[in-house]
């Protein structure tokens, strides 16, 4: 496939601008807000054999404490099969959420905007790998009438060398662009993608590095043991020129970088990732000449102990940073007044494992999902969502969903959603 320009679509992402967001880990771009309190939650869950169904499905949650079904699952929409269920990401009218997998690669389209309660599936796309070029679609993040979908590995060796592509809303993919495998300056790019996050203010764009299918489908304990294999982890983050989708800049983040936050204050200019192999924070921003530098400011727990930092979410002030470990259980809360020195405040086990936390944009909701990778989950007997309130001391637990009770399978992401405003027609 020819590599294709997006120019016109990315002009009007840069003429945007920033907006506020429900959660603290969207897309800048998206509209139709939730102002107040979030109504569901829904959750893309990993279907295992002999668990209900065993398929993967879309599970959505009452969260609204005025409900009279408040934590209790109120839908359960199921796709053909099972694929290792990951990631997912609305569109920029918050109508629709797409939803990948990992596995085969398939990409599914769910409208929760009619009736968020009740998510219809609307649109599956089953040609991934042969229009994108790519394997394992994870991150997406929406542009205006676009969707940036970021892959974990290719067709070709199954490795982590991998890429981005374009969609249109339609789900015709409309442009591409690998990874580097060059140097940039005197950093050599190693072509391994993960996440991806955008700063329109500063025409900026980082991507992070995990690893390609043969190592995310190969049982942990397996892999562990494996030298050959742990040798396969990205290494590297990339500054994109955004309107110009070109890479700009390689930075050496040793130990495989996942999720990318921007702070989303007024005046921040800076981005943080957790390196999940290396337990450490990294914090990239312009130095004094205005050269973007990345730079290792702390450790995540003991990283001798290899705790695993899987996700994690910043506060809307760019002051806190929650952070969830996997192979310890716990959640940990860092001061970020000074992102050159973070500081850890509060840690609390939250379960046997943990991977994924949204916070709410005001602060005082927490939701937490244990599952990680289909072959890489550790107990297969505690897999739960819970709520937890923050009071600005302590973490309180208000309601867990036992998803294997529930014979739902493993949840994984997460998306808040709100019920439609009383006779205001939905606008696309």
């Amino acid at each position: 496939m020819k590599f294709l320009p997006v120019v016109s679509v990315l002009f009007s992402v840069l003429l945007a601008g920033p907006a506020g967001a429900d959660e603290t880990c969207n897309s800048p771009y998206m509209a139709n807000l939730i102002k107040g309190q979030e109504d569901y939650v829904h959750v893309w869950t990993l279907g295992i054999a002999g668990i209900g169904n065993g398929q993967d499905k879309l599970v959505t949650i009452d969260v609204n404490p005025a409900s009279p079904k408040y934590g209790k699952v109120i839908n359960s929409l199921s796709v053909p099969g099972r694929g290792d269920a990951h990631h997912v990401g609305f569109t920029e009218d918050r109508k629709y959420l797409w939803a990948g997998r990992l596995q085969d690669s398939k990409i599914f389209v769910f409208d929760v905007g009619t009736d968020p309660a009740h998510p219809k599936l609307v649109k599956t796309i089953n040609d991934v790998v042969d229009k994108s070029g790519y394997v394992g679609p994870h991150t997406f993040y929406a542009l205006p009438g676009r969707m940036l979908v970021g892959f974990l590995s290719n067709p070709r060796d199954m490795g982590g060398a991998t890429g981005m592509a374009v969609y249109n809303n339609k789900g015709d993919v409309v442009a591409r662009y690998p990874n580097p495998t060059d140097k940039i300056g005197d950093v050599q790019g190693d072509g391994y993608g993960y996440d991806l996050a955008i700063n329109p203010g500063r025409n900026a764009m980082l991507t992070s590095s995990f690893t390609g299918y043969t190592n995310y489908r190969t049982d942990l304990g397996k892999l562990i043991k494996d030298p050959a294999a742990m040798q396969k982890f990205g290494n590297t983050m990339v500054l994109w020129d955004f309107k110009a989708m070109k890479p700009q800049q390689i930075f050496s983040t040793p130990g495989a970088p996942l999720e990318v936050r921007w702070s989303q204050a007024a005046g921040d200019n800076w981005a943080i990732t957790a390196t999940a192999l290396t337990s450490r924070l990294w914090l990239v921003r312009p130095d004094a000449d205005g050269r973007w530098q990345a730079r290792d400011v702390g450790p995540i727990g003991d990283p001798a102990k290899t705790p695993l930092p899987v996700d994690m979410s910043i506060t809307a002030d760019g002051k806190g940073l929650w952070v969830n470990t996997f192979m310890d259980g716990k959640t940990r809360l860092f001061d970020l007044s000074n992102p050159e020195a973070p500081r850890q405040v509060y840690e609390k086990v939250t379960g046997k494992h943990v991977n994924m936390v949204s916070q709410s944009w005001d602060g005082k909701r927490l939701y937490i999902t244990t599952s990680l990778l289909e072959h890489w989950d550790l107990d297969n007997d505690d897999h739960f969502i819970k709520l937890y309130h923050w009071d600005g001391r302590e973490l309180s637990q208000q309601w867990k969903i036992d998803f294997y009770k529930e014979k739902l399978g493993r949840p994984h992401h997460m998306k808040f959603s709100a019920k439609p405003a009383p006779n205001v027609a939905s606008i696309r």
